[in-house]
């Protein structure tokens, strides 16, 4: 969920056009939640093959990445490693609130209330470790960069962007630029549904008239995927209790220093590869086609826009040397 500033980080309206030729560190596992939610039947039962597997994430992941990479952009997936201690309390919550919407889910269709089934279901996505495993080799058959974080994978993206690796970080959550993002897109959904935007670290710092560590203060006050906020308090008051030094005459029942050190001194891989390899059309067809029911004619159209945009790439990369 991570932690929401929209209220005080305003972002620019940018196009996809303004993304061509960049390389985009992507929160997988923030990607693929998009697509166990969006991607339902009417009454909330996500897409499954013949022996009832769940492919709502690879259909998704398919499309849109074949998409981008046609747009000019390029795509770097980072998967989450394990998260830190502080975040098995929220990772509880939310499984409990999972099971509380499934089993409204599963009373709307009995009611024939499909409009309520399909939002509760939306809040029933779950994510297995053979979900994920499909999930990184379909990526990597269609040549896209995949990248294993040791814990979060907004802070990995962050480091990346940081290191000159990734032009920024997209991403529906305000994280990764707590975790020093230099830019952050919003919306790279292509769904026309949400307006795509980016904010600038250094801008809305400014903006705002705090350091970065204060923007983690505002966040701590508000709450994080590390600790529950200061009841009463949202984005606005944490920012007047920061530029007013205040924070410090706040009660909380967590330790606020903890929480900081995380978004400061958080773990990253430093080896990392953010080139990008062939499509493998043998190998989307056997997951894809073999492993779970699409449509071989969609799979090779795919294959064939994804050969024709990297050789578009590859041809501008050659003859910006010239």
């Amino acid at each position: 969920m991570g932690v929401n500033l929209r209220d005080i980080v305003p972002e620019k309206r940018i196009e996809f056009s303004d993304l061509a030729g960049k390389t985009l560190a992507i929160d997988a596992l923030n990607t693929i939640y998009q697509f166990l939610a969006s991607i339902r039947q009417p009454d909330g039962t996500p897409l499954m093959d013949a022996k009832g597997n769940v492919t709502s994430h690879l259909s998704g992941l398919l499309y849109r990445t074949t998409n981008l990479i046609r747009l000019g952009i390029r795509p770097v997936y980072v998967f989450d490693g394990k998260p830190p201690e502080l975040k098995y309390r929220t990772l509880k919550a939310r499984g409990e609130r999972k099971r509380q919407a499934h089993e409204e889910w599963e009373r709307a269709k009995a009611e024939g209330r499909l409009d309520d089934a399909l939002k509760y279901a939306k809040r029933t996505s779950k994510l297995t470790e053979e979900m994920l495993a499909d999930a990184r080799k379909l990526l990597a058959f269609m040549g896209v960069p995949v990248v294993q974080a040791p814990s979060e994978g907004e802070a990995q993206c962050a480091r990346m962007a940081l290191n000159g690796d990734a032009w920024a970080v997209a991403s529906q959550d305000y994280d990764s630029l707590l975790f020093g993002a230099p830019r952050l897109v919003r919306g790279l959904t292509l769904s026309g549904k949400l307006e795509l935007g980016m904010i600038t670290l250094g801008e809305a710092l400014a903006g705002l008239g705090v350091t970065r560590e204060g923007l983690i203060d505002v966040a701590i006050l508000v709450g994080t995927d590390f600790n529950e906020g200061v009841h009463g308090i949202g984005p606005k008051k944490a920012l007047k209790a920061v530029l007013g030094g205040k924070v410090a005459e706040i009660p909380v029942d967590f330790d606020f220093e903890e929480v900081r050190r995380i978004f400061l001194e958080h773990p990253y891989a430093a080896d990392y590869d953010v080139g990008g390899g062939a499509v493998d059309a043998g190998g989307l067809s056997e997951l894809l086609c073999a492993g779970h029911g699409f449509s071989q004619e969609r799979v090779r159209r795919a294959c064939l826009e994804l050969e024709a945009a990297y050789r578009t790439a590859s041809q501008k990369t050659l003859t910006g040397w010239f």
